[in-house]
């Protein structure tokens, strides 16, 4: 997959990165944010609750619900970077505040059921995420947002938040508590006394009296707001299905987490959703591939064993050991340089008896030395060759973990992310994740 002409291209105004919870999102977002605003454009990145490393490495104390510029971009063409996260129930807020009159809008936020709702009511978050982005979009401020989706049980959450909201507002429960307010006066408080007196009366029991009209009150007051979540909701949800919209999903090479990133694949499908590709983050590698992890092993016991690990040519067959080759073990010949040092300090014998003596002692004293020296490199080779072994488990684990993915998606492209062998924790960090996503060269991991 190449990211590049996708971050150049001025067509592309949304950037969705999505994918199960702990695979890289967030720092992937940010990722490509940098990358994009030192490549020209002026970009916000809205992220949804990251650690605060991540908030440090872009140089930001705190983020909030305001986009904040990130200095230290070194951008061409008025190239820029804006990050901050939602606040869901400051988003809530904003839309009260907008969409209704100063009296109404105060006695919704007062509201102790609207209090509860915002602040964790089920779905309220992703609903939240998509009211935000649709705000930026509207803005034209920045000609490129880059979406972290929230950390959801379920990555397909983002998207179905909309129609959610959409159930539970033309849900029978919101249109019997909406109808009272909508019939008005004595009628209204005919219907709701006599036609939901066995309601209230049983939710009563359960919910207590004070919530069920802490309710009422609440859906009195957005009764003239509901279809407006509900026309956003619809506008954001297209917005999600234009040709500006490119989606990225994030797995590392892992069973879960590509199995979700399947499914989230079928279902963006389903959705006629634009997709870019999948980003495969953290992804591991070895500098000595060419050494098998049986080779590894075998090398391994070899050594403790004390038998002959590399031999020369012509010497294989009669040891028959699986370890030996034609050509040194990667790690195993690192042992050589200390032994025949080792060899070397040995010194010539004098005629003088005494100190033939003296220096037989010294020779016995070397051979000692050297056989401890040669001990320990035996011991950490082989320990190194194990480590190597595990890691070519490791590689052929998630070789075939991403085969069976391509099998089944083969139209999808792919971008591989090296490991980083530490956290992103500056601006270098996520310029140094950037080149990984597009090819760029970096240090090895």
């Amino acid at each position: 997959m190449e990211l590049d002409p996708l971050l150049d291209d001025r067509g592309t105004r949304i950037i969705v990165c999505c994918g199960a919870g702990g695979v890289g999102k967030t720092t992937t977002a940010a990722a490509l944010g940098v990358r994009a605003a030192e490549r020209g454009r002026r970009v916000v990145v809205l992220t949804i609750d990251p650690a605060r490393r991540l908030a440090q490495s872009m140089g930001i104390d705190s983020l909030d619900n305001t986009p904040r510029k990130v200095e230290g971009i070194k951008g061409s063409d008025g190239g820029e970077l804006h990050a901050m996260m939602l606040d869901m129930k400051r988003t809530f807020d904003e839309i009260v505040e907008a969409h209704a009159d100063a009296g109404r809008a105060r006695a919704i936020l007062e509201n102790p059921f609207y209090q509860s709702l915002s602040a964790g009511f089920a779905g309220t978050q992703e609903y939240m995420a998509m009211e935000k982005l649709g705000q930026l979009r509207a803005r034209d401020e920045w000609d490129l947002i880059v979406v972290d989706t929230p950390p959801s049980r379920s990555a397909l959450d983002f998207l179905d938040a909309p129609k959610r909201l959409g159930s539970f507002l033309d849900g029978k429960f919101i249109k019997l508590l909406m109808a009272p307010a909508k019939v008005g006066g004595r009628a209204g408080m005919k219907f709701l006394n006599v036609g939901m007196s066995m309601m209230t009366g049983t939710l009563g029991k359960l919910l207590g009296g004070q919530f069920l009209k802490d309710v009422q009150t609440f859906v009195a007051a957005m009764d003239t707001m509901f279809g407006g979540f509900r026309t956003r909701a619809d506008a954001t949800y297209k917005l999600l299905q234009a040709p500006g919209t490119a989606f990225l999903v994030v797995a590392t090479p892992e069973r879960d987490a590509l199995r979700e990133a399947a499914y989230f694949v079928e279902r963006l499908a389903a959705e006629e959703m634009p997709l870019a590709g999948l980003v495969l983050n953290r992804v591991h590698g070895s500098g000595a591939a060419g050494l098998s992890a049986e080779r590894a092993r075998a090398a391994a016991e070899n050594l403790d064993e004390g038998r002959i690990v590399d031999q020369g040519d012509g010497k294989t067959g009669e040891r028959g050991s699986p370890a030996t080759d034609s050509e040194p073990s990667e790690l195993a010949t690192a042992a050589a340089p200390a032994v025949s040092a080792g060899s070397e300090a040995a010194p010539t014998a004098t005629a003088d008896p005494a100190a033939q003596h003296d220096d037989a002692s010294a020779v016995r004293n070397d051979d000692t030395d050297a056989t401890d020296v040669d001990a320990d490199v035996r011991h950490l080779t082989a320990g190194l060759l194990r480590l190597h072994a595990e890691r070519m488990r490791v590689l052929a684990r998630e070789r075939h973990t991403r085969d069976r993915f391509t099998a089944r998606h083969p139209e999808v492209a792919v971008a591989e992310v090296a490991a980083l062998p530490g956290d992103v924790h500056d601006l270098a960090g996520l310029r140094a994740i950037g080149d990984r996503l597009t090819g760029g060269r970096t240090p090895s991991a």
